[in-house]
């Protein structure tokens, strides 16, 4: 099994920063794409930014900016660090990775990948 653990969020006031953190473990050949998304009430939940294994970047033109995704792959986690946040920016953020598990069989071993979230922790940006 693998687990994503969220950290980091929180309330803070307008202007304010976070940065979110999210470790994974488990049974984890190799990590693929790791991202956050966010789910607002009554909305979809959406990207927010995601990151390669390679380190390419991709971000959510709403927070482009403000917002920078980062990875360390020899801890398996990717982080979040939001500067300027805006009441609008308050939601439920998810992690997300795309893990690769090994498996072996009589006719030899495969990686399979899996697409895991994590619980969610919840950004209160107060105006």
């Amino acid at each position: 099994q693998v687990q994503l653990v969220e950290s980091g969020g929180g309330l803070v006031q307008a202007g304010g920063s976070l940065r979110l953190s999210c470790a994974a473990s488990g049974s984890i050949f190799s990590i693929n794409a790791m991202g956050w998304y966010r789910q607002a009430p009554g909305k979809q939940r959406e990207l927010v930014a995601a990151i390669t294994s390679g380190g390419s970047t991709n971000y959510a033109d709403s927070v482009k900016g403000r917002f920078t995704i980062s990875r360390d792959n020899a801890k398996n986690t990717v982080y979040l660090q939001m500067n300027s946040l805006k009441p609008e920016d308050t939601a439920v953020y998810y992690c997300n990775a795309d893990v690769g598990r090994r498996h072996t069989t009589g006719w030899g071993t495969t990686v399979v990948l899996y697409d895991y979230w994590g619980q969610g922790t919840q950004v209160t940006v107060s105006s």
